[in-house]
Parts: structure tokens; C-alpha cells; sequence
């Protein structure tokens, strides 16, 4: 609309939905690795071959990276926990700080 014969200010606080939606499906991601954790988990007792386990690494990986790169590196970590594999401690990395500039 127009104000005095010009446009309006845009208001400082919208932004696309984007940064809130990333929030929700990192924690939905979350809710549904804690759900296996309570229930499935228990049958799998000491089958990660890796400290921390799978799961506890996943929630790490999307709470500090967000649902799509904390879920592929969730994914990477579960594909590499096989037999084959000799394990050990493998944290998730560190997130990289981003500059925001305004």
C-alpha cells in the first residue's frame, strides 16, 4: 500500500517461513529418533559399533546442523556402522559460526 504517495516500510520482522520451517522438521527428525530410542532401541543393546551410539549421534548431528544436514549425517554414520567396520569415538563435527549481517 502506499503511504503519503510512497510505498510503505516493509516491517524488519518478516522473513520467509523458511528458518521456521527447518525448526519444525528438525524437531519432528528429533521426536521420531527419541521415539526409537524408547521403544526399538531396547532390542539393539550394543550393537553401535561407534561412541556416541547411532542414535544419540543423530539427535546431535540435526539439533546442531538442522533436519537436512544433520540427517545426512545421521544417514552417513548409520551406513558406516556395520561388522566391517572397527568403531571407536566419532563425534559429530562442529557446526560452522555463520556471519549475519543486517
Amino acid at each position: 500500500m502506499t503511504c503519503n504517495g510512497s510505498l510503505a516500510p516493509r516491517p524488519l520482522n518478516r522473513q520467509f517461513p523458511a528458518g521456521m520451517i527447518s525448526r519444525l522438521s528438525s524437531w519432528a527428525l528429533r521426536g521420531a529418533i527419541r521415539s526409537y530410542q524408547l521403544t526399538l532401541a531396547y532390542f539393539f543393546v550394543g550393537a553401535c559399533r561407534y561412541e556416541p551410539s547411532c542414535s544419540a549421534y543423530a539427535v546431535e548431528a540435526v539439533s546442531e546442523h538442522g533436519a537436512l544436514k544433520g540427517g545426512l549425517l545421521a544417514a552417513r554414520r548409520i551406513c558406516r556402522c556395520n561388522p566391517f567396520r572397527d568403531g571407536g569415538y566419532d563425534p559429530v563435527p562442529r557446526a560452522r559460526p555463520t556471519l549475519i549481517c543486517r
